[in-house]
């Protein structure tokens, strides 16, 4: 029999990403992120600039972070213990939106924090990528986490029988997240890894009849 799944979200997941990039934009690229603002883009100026960047320079600032500096990223607190305990009862995998050629980086970094966990990269919207680890895996049930509430929009529309968790662990931008649950796209928002694993252990290993009993 085929074992449970998980397929969890990295950055702001299992890492701190956004306060690692804000940090590295103030001390070598001169740029000040307001990280609290919640729009990515609009939130980062030159220092001594009122004027947000463009687009195209955030994007080239962001692969510019992935590219040089994923040593800075730390585990959420809680993230790793989490993860060793419910890879014990089923498998787990990344699914990240990062470019294809840096999934073995990122494999590499969540080795180096303890989490030697398989890597899927993706663009765009996740659930059509998370369609395909099911069609691979053929799990006996699935969870999802992400931080973003349209991930959870796009597997709920692709693959609505995942039981879906938004999870954002960065305290300082979890306020300004869309909340998927609100939205009726996720089961539950749980911010921290020491509530969100009581409810990941019994989603998946609860017999599915027993959630259509609960719904």
């Amino acid at each position: 029999m085929t074992k449970p799944l998980l397929i969890t979200d990295c950055d702001e997941v299992l890492l701190h990403m956004i306060k690692h990039f804000r940090d590295w934009l103030a001390e070598e690229e001169g740029v000040h992120f307001d990280i609290e603002n919640g729009e990515f883009y609009k939130s980062m100026r030159r220092i001594g600039s009122d004027t947000p960047l463009e687009q195209a320079e955030m994007w080239t600032l962001l692969n510019g972070f992935f590219d040089s500096q994923m040593h800075r990223q730390t585990p959420i607190e809680g993230a790793v213990d989490a993860i060793a305990a419910i890879r014990e009862h089923a498998d787990v995998v990344v699914l990240t939106n990062l470019m294809d050629f840096r999934r073995e980086a990122r494999e590499a970094q969540l080795i180096e924090h303890g989490m030697p966990l398989r890597v899927f990269t993706n663009q765009g919207p996740k659930g059509p990528a998370l369609q395909a680890i099911l069609d691979e895996y053929q799990p006996s049930r699935a969870v999802f986490i992400d931080d973003l509430s349209q991930h959870h929009g796009s597997v709920f529309e692709v693959s609505p029988h995942v039981r879906r968790l938004h999870l954002c662990g960065e305290p300082k931008i979890a306020p300004n997240i869309k909340c998927a649950l609100q939205l009726g796209h996720a089961h539950a928002r749980i911010d921290d890894w020491k509530t969100a694993l009581p409810w990941l252990l019994d989603s998946l290993t609860r017999e599915e009849e027993e959630f259509h009993e609960q719904d």
